[in-house]
C-alpha cells in the first residue's frame, strides 16, 4: 500500500480508503448493501491488513447505523485508524435538521462522535453545498470544532468550483481552518471534475478523495455492450448514481478497460482504479463492496502499474470536449498557463 500527503496537510492517507455506505442496510441505503456488524468486522480487518488507514462514512448512511458499526468494529484500535465522516444532508423532518448551519454542524458532529464511540473525528466533510447558510457561518462552525479538539481536519464534498473557492476565501480572510481536501465524484466514465475541481485542488493545495471511482460498478467489467444487466447490482436497484448520459461511450470505455485488464491478468475495475491513482492531485480512492471478494479485487489495484500507452488509450476513449471558456483558453491563452491550467488543457493543445 502506498501513502500520500492529503493536500497541504501533514496527514498521510492510504491511496485506497474503505467506504462504508454498504454498512447497515437501512432505508434507501438497503439498495446499496446491508452489511452487518460481523461482516463489517471481517471487511475492516481485510482492509487494515492490506494497509488501508482511512475509513470513510457519513451520518446519513443507513440513518447513522454505518457510523455505529464502524465505531463498534474499531473498538480497542481507534488510534490505529483515521475516520472520515460527513454532515449536511437532511437527518429528519424538522426545519433545522439539514444544511450546513452552525446549529446543524455542531449537533451532527456530537451525534457522530457518540455513534463512532470516539472523542475526535480525523476528517470531517461538509457533504454538500448549502446555498442558504452564509459560508462564513459554516466555516466558523467548522473552525470551532477543530479548535475544540473534536475534529482534526476539514473537507468539502460535492461543491462546485465557485462554491469551493468562496469557502476557502472566507476561511483565509478570518484565519479559520480551511479545507485540506475535497471528496468528489470522478472516474473514467465521469471526468467533469477535470474542468474546475482538479485544477482548483492543484492551485489551492487540496487533496482529492474520490467517491464511486468505478462509477457504482459500471466500470467493473460486469456491464458489457449487448449483454443483460447482472443481477444484484445498483443499476437494477435503481440507485440512480451515477447518471449514464452516453451508453455507447460507457461501453467503449469498458471494452478498453477489459482489454487492458486481460493484458495485465487483472479485472477491469483494477485498471479503472489504477488510472485514477495516476491523475493529478488524487490522494485516495474510496472503495466499497458488499463482499470480501469485491474488496480483495479493489485492494489489488494498488499494485497495478499502467504504461504510458495504456493511459493514453484510456484518456482517448474517455476524454470530454472542452467547454467554454476552456476551448478559448486552449486557443488563445496557451502561452501563459499555470500547472493547474495545464492539468486540463495540455491534452488539447
Amino acid at each position: 500500500m502506498q501513502y500520500r500527503q492529503l493536500g497541504r496537510s501533514g496527514l498521510r492517507v492510504s491511496v485506497l480508503s474503505m467506504g462504508t455506505m454498504t454498512f447497515g442496510g437501512t432505508g434507501p441505503f438497503e439498495k446499496v448493501g446491508n452489511v452487518d456488524l460481523a461482516t463489517a468486522r471481517r471487511q475492516i480487518d481485510q482492509c487494515l491488513e492490506a494497509g488501508v488507514n482511512l475509513i470513510d462514512t457519513a451520518n446519513i448512511y443507513s440513518a447513522g447505523r454505518s457510523e455505529e458499526i464502524v465505531g463498534e468494529a474499531l473498538a480497542g484500535r481507534r488510534a490505529d485508524v483515521l475516520i472520515a465522516t460527513k454532515a449536511r444532508m437532511r437527518t429528519g423532518s424538522g426545519p433545522n435538521q439539514g444544511g450546513a448551519s452552525r446549529h446543524q454542524i455542531i449537533l451532527e458532529c456530537e451525534k457522530s462522535l457518540k455513534r463512532l464511540k470516539t472523542d475526535y473525528i480525523d476528517l470531517y466533510f461538509i457533504h454538500e453545498w448549502d446555498g442558504e447558510t452564509p459560508v462564513e457561518e459554516t466555516m466558523e462552525a467548522l473552525d470551532t470544532l477543530v479548535r475544540a479538539g473534536k475534529v482534526r481536519y476539514l473537507g468539502a464534498s460535492n461543491y462546485s468550483g465557485w462554491h469551493l473557492m468562496k469557502a476557502l476565501a472566507a476561511a483565509d480572510r478570518a484565519h479559520w481552518q480551511r479545507f485540506v481536501c475535497q471528496q468528489i465524484h470522478y472516474s473514467l466514465e465521469a471526468r467533469e471534475a477535470e474542468y474546475e475541481l482538479v485544477p482548483i485542488s492543484l492551485d489551492q493545495g487540496l487533496g482529492i478523495m474520490v467517491w464511486s471511482p468505478i462509477a457504482g460498478g459500471l466500470l467493473s467489467g460486469k456491464y458489457r455492450r449487448g449483454k443483460p444487466t447482472p443481477e444484484g447490482t445498483r443499476v437494477l436497484a435503481n440507485w440512480g448514481e451515477p447518471p449514464i448520459r452516453d451508453e455507447n461511450r460507457l461501453y467503449d470505455i469498458v471494452e478498453e478497460l477489459v482489454a487492458i485488464g486481460e493484458a495485465h491478468g487483472v479485472s477491469a475495475a483494477q485498471i479503472a482504479l489504477a488510472w485514477l491513482l495516476g491523475r493529478p492531485a488524487v490522494s485516495s480512492l474510496v472503495i466499497g463492496g458488499r463482499t470480501e471478494a469485491q474488496f480483495a479485487d479493489n485492494l489489488a489495484a494498488a499494485d497495478v502499474v499502467l504504461t504510458d500507452e495504456e493511459r493514453s488509450r484510456l484518456d482517448a476513449v474517455s476524454r470530454l470536449p472542452l467547454l467554454y471558456p476552456y476551448w478559448h483558453q486552449a486557443r488563445t491563452a496557451h502561452d501563459r498557463l499555470s500547472a493547474a491550467d495545464r492539468s486540463l488543457l495540455d491534452p488539447y493543445l
